[in-house]
């Protein structure tokens, strides 16, 4: 009895915290992606560079060609993770270690790629610096990603689907309700 209580706890929050249909999975990508590139790229450039107000401005010149980066990383890299994720976890476990693992399996690949070709969209130049100093590099822009991903843009961007699906639900079962009384 008790398992049964869980399990449907477990499927709630799925149904409840993430996106239903693909405009929802629109807009579930543009809050995570809009908070994540607004964070992690003035951030890991200020780690780089300095923290000095010119290079945050500088940085905000670059954002929009890194959102449109991320967006097609994310694109590209949705699949994959969910089958490494899958890997990793059983479909019985938790909610949150579900979505900690598909955190990690998405920012684990997105950051490899992002450390090359963020680097050449910040310089505005395609060299091979970002793949000779990647080692060095890679690592503390994974746990910057991780951190900002795992503890700021999900959960803000899952905040609003239950939000938005509370007040659908709500809605819905008050017009069900209405209906019943009427006939």
């Amino acid at each position: 009895m008790l398992t049964f209580y869980f399990k449907e706890i477990i499927f709630m929050d799925f149904f409840m915290k993430l996106p239903r249909s693909k405009k929802e999975f629109a807009l579930f990508m543009a809050i995570v992606s809009v908070i994540s590139v607004n964070i992690i790229a003035p951030l890991i450039t200020c780690f780089e560079v300095g923290f000095h107000f010119s290079v945050w401005l500088d940085v905000l010149h670059v954002i929009p060609f890194i959102w449109l980066a991320v967006i097609a990383l994310v694109l590209l890299t949705y699949k994959p993770a969910q089958w490494l994720t899958s890997k990793i976890i059983d479909k019985n476990d938790s909610f949150n270690s579900h979505i900690t693992i598909n955190i990690l399996c998405t920012v684990l690949m997105m950051s490899v790629f992002l450390t090359v070709i963020g680097t050449w969209i910040g310089c505005r130049d395609i060299s091979l610096f970002p793949v000779t100093h990647f080692f060095f590099k890679w690592p503390r822009n994974f746990a910057v990603s991780f951190g900002v991903e795992l503890l700021i843009a999900q959960p803000i961007a899952r905040k609003v689907l239950f939000i938005i699906h509370s007040s659908h639900d709500a809605k819905n079962s008050s017009t069900a309700f209405s209906s019943q009384n009427a006939a």
